[in-house]
């Protein structure tokens, strides 16, 4: 098994097919969206596919290290960075190719209109160790 992060972003990612911000929604049209994302995690729940998912708000902040004794610096909310993170799922598939199938699949969430979104979802491997060599 396999983990990998699917991330759904507000923005910064190419647009999607049916691009009516969720803030131009009905609020039926966000209701038939949160179901089939809970749907969809509970299929995954019962095949043993499913790890997590939570969606994000909007605000946020960039924070670093600036160092020993020192605070750490924040920079702004993320709302006025170009990529804002709505949400994510974590999946365990025995393969990516299983990995981009589901991700295909939650990409067809509906939108405005009652229409798929086909938004663009980031998929990512979680990184693994790297094989111990013994001589």
């Amino acid at each position: 098994m396999a983990k990998y992060l699917m991330l759904k972003h507000y923005r910064g990612a190419p647009a999607a097919v049916n691009d009516v911000p969720m803030a131009k929604w009905t609020p039926e049209e966000i209701s038939a969206h949160i179901q089939y994302m809970n749907d969809f995690a509970a299929r995954l729940e019962r095949t043993g596919e499913f790890v997590d998912a939570q969606a994000l708000a909007p605000e946020g902040k960039w924070v670093r290290y600036d160092g020993e004794g020192r605070p750490p610096v924040t920079d702004g909310p993320f709302a006025e960075t170009k990529d804002l993170i709505a949400g994510w799922m974590v999946i365990d598939v025995d393969s990516h190719e299983r990995a981009v199938e589901l991700a295909g699949e939650l990409s067809a969430a509906p939108g405005a209109g009652g229409r798929p979104i086909h938004e663009w979802l980031e998929l990512r491997p979680f990184l693994t160790e790297p094989p111990t060599v013994t001589e």
